[in-house]
């Protein structure tokens, strides 16, 4: 039963991503972990590796619309894609586990990922849910606040590669605000990013003796990726302004169940 759940989570995470632009990634580790037993770190990876097939898939579409600015891309892109190789490679390695114990509290290198993962999860609830007051006009030339603009990428790319998250909640308001970038573009640029960067972060993952579910991954990135197609088609007739704050109503739940489960339960 459980198995089946995380399959249609699957097909909603696919949807979101097709129908909001985002969001739909952060159910990704969650579904692996209580649907699929799936241990929290390489659910983690996991997450990267469908996370990035997906959101390539799916900027395909923006492609043939001409809704990707390319030297924004690679702008943000480039600082994003190093740090998340380098969170992987280097940063999750080196969390101990147990993170702390003292006497008889113990909090594991897993249990510490799902509580920084659910704190992500209230963050981009939040993004979701609030009024946007702010919109870039479409026929105003790019303008690049680059010091800003390197250091989100950065930063968004270190949270992407400790809890697999794409980080569209974060990238979207960046490219708007930062950018300039009438909102369609900024879509289709943040899935370009998020491609890029979940898929080269998690090769930083592939050191030659980790033991990943091929057949499992395969399964669960092609019922993703009929999700997002699917999003897409359906998105020329359902407004995702009006979608994406009850999706954020729903990850905030999800936040604040991970957040109790793993330390009151």
């Amino acid at each position: 039963m459980n198995e089946i759940l995380g399959y249609v989570g699957a097909i909603a995470m696919g949807l979101s991503l097709g129908l909001i632009g985002g969001g739909g990634s952060i159910l990704t580790v969650p579904i692996l972990v209580y649907l699929f037993s799936v241990d929290a770190v390489l659910a983690t990876a996991y997450s990267l590796f469908i996370v990035g097939s997906t959101s390539l898939v799916g900027s395909i579409t923006h492609m043939k619309l001409g809704n990707i600015h390319w030297m924004t891309a690679l702008v943000f892109g480039i600082p994003s894609i190093i740090s998340v190789y380098f969170a992987r490679a280097v940063l999750v390695p080196m969390i101990p586990d147990p993170i702390v114990q003292i006497g008889t509290l113990e909090v594991t290198k897993s249990v510490g990922l799902l509580l920084l993962f659910a704190v992500i999860m209230l963050l981009a609830s939040w993004s979701m849910i609030r009024k946007q007051t702010k919109k870039a006009d479409s026929g105003a030339e790019v303008q690049y606040n680059y010091p800003l603009i390197l250091l989100e990428g950065a930063v968004v790319g270190v949270v992407t590669g400790l809890v697999g998250a794409g980080g569209g909640f974060l990238i979207i308001p960046a490219l708007v605000i930062l950018a300039k970038l009438p909102m369609k573009k900024a879509v289709g640029t943040s899935l370009i990013i998020i491609a890029a960067k979940s898929l080269i972060g998690f090769t930083g993952d592939l050191k030659g003796q980790e033991v990943i579910d091929w057949p499992f991954l395969l399964i669960f990135t092609s019922i993703a990726i009929l999700g997002i197609v699917t999003g897409s088609v359906l998105s020329k007739r359902i407004p995702g302004d009006k979608l994406k704050p009850a999706f954020g109503w729903f990850v905030l739940c999800m936040g604040v169940y991970i957040i109790v489960k793993e330390t009151l339960l």
